[in-house]
């Protein structure tokens, strides 16, 4: 029996979720699995990129970040009150042009909602900053975060199909951290995922990914759902640890045919590699890659000062608490 330390700072979680026996992903999919993609699932072994394969010129890559400014409660005219909260979010392209060694940020947006139950409640305007009302289907305070990941995908989603429509490189790779849920059209596009909680795979194959060298892949699979794709996990460069350490799913979409979805397998595995994160650098190494760090820590100071925003939503609902006393 031996221990490993998980590289992750406690603090974010794992980067991967165990199960009983601590093997690997926690929660066993339902999913319809197809394992002969790429080759038959019992002649599944790691496999490495084609010798002469490089990267493409031009790396997107896509995130986006969330904060709550602040908790509110409603006092509605009937005396009902519920609660609420008002997020700021944000989201982002970054690109990297591997040939002149240089990152930019391309495309850029930031978003404000107030997430509550409430019927009655508007728009919140703190001094000149409008907080959007969002009527959402729970009062529980423990829920009402979850809440804001909505509006944050359709921001991810927006922009995402911004850096395409705007792009001028015909041989870019466009990553996305997390699904790809509503972008499975964008050509030539990843969807990025650095924690591992459902288990696609039977213990058989599953040996095949923990037992991935950095730089290499298993071979691609697909998964039978509305949501699925190709998929395939590779392991990123860095210390040897737990088996599923450095261990990221990738996916694309299924509108591609098998030879595609291996192509950027392939292609992925020459890219992603680049980007690895370092334990010293980032307490999400090596799966939080270089560029989407520093890309969250751009939109992050995009979102305003929480202090400023705190007190200036605070002072509005006093304004607002007085009208309302005024009007009855």
């Amino acid at each position: 029996m031996r221990w490993h330390v998980d590289g992750w700072n406690p603090s974010y979680g794992t980067s991967f979720e165990q199960v009983e026996t601590g093997d690997g992903p926690t929660s066993e999919s339902s999913a319809q699995v197809d394992t002969d993609v790429e080759m038959p699932a019992a002649t599944w072994r790691p496999l490495s990129a084609p010798p002469q394969l490089r990267p493409p010129p031009v790396v997107l890559l896509v995130d986006g970040v969330r904060r709550i400014d602040a908790g509110l409660w409603t006092r509605e005219d009937d005396g009902a009150s519920y609660p609420g909260i008002a997020a700021s979010y944000a989201a982002g392209v970054v690109r990297c042009d591997l040939r002149r060694g240089s990152a930019e940020l391309a495309v850029r947006r930031v978003d404000r909602g107030l997430f509550t139950a409430s019927q009655e409640a508007p728009d919140l305007l703190a001094g000149t900053v409008r907080y959007r009302v969002h009527r959402v289907g729970t009062s529980d305070v423990a829920k009402l975060s979850q809440t804001v990941q909505g509006p944050l995908t359709e921001l991810e989603v927006e922009v995402s199909a911004e850096a395409r429509q705007g792009g001028a490189d015909a041989d870019d790779l466009l990553v996305v951290d997390g699904p790809l849920r509503r972008r499975r059209n964008l050509p030539r596009t990843l969807g990025y995922i650095k924690t591992q909680q459902g288990r696609y795979l039977s213990a058989q194959l599953s040996a095949v990914v923990t037992a991935l060298e950095p730089g290499q892949r298993c071979p691609v699979f697909r998964v039978g759902t509305a949501w699925g794709g190709y998929s395939w996990y590779l392991r990123l460069p860095g210390p040897a640890g737990a088996p599923w350490a450095g261990i990221v799913r990738v996916e694309c979409s299924t509108d591609l045919d098998p030879g595609e979805a291996v192509a950027l397998a392939d292609l992925s595995l020459v890219t992603l590699p680049k980007f690895a994160s370092t334990s010293y650098k980032d307490p999400r190494a090596p799966q939080n890659l270089i560029p989407i760090a520093g890309l969250e820590r751009r939109l992050r100071g995009l979102l305003g000062d929480a202090r400023l925003l705190h007190r200036a939503l605070t002072i509005a609902a006093g304004r607002a608490a007085i009208t309302a006393r005024g009007g009855r």
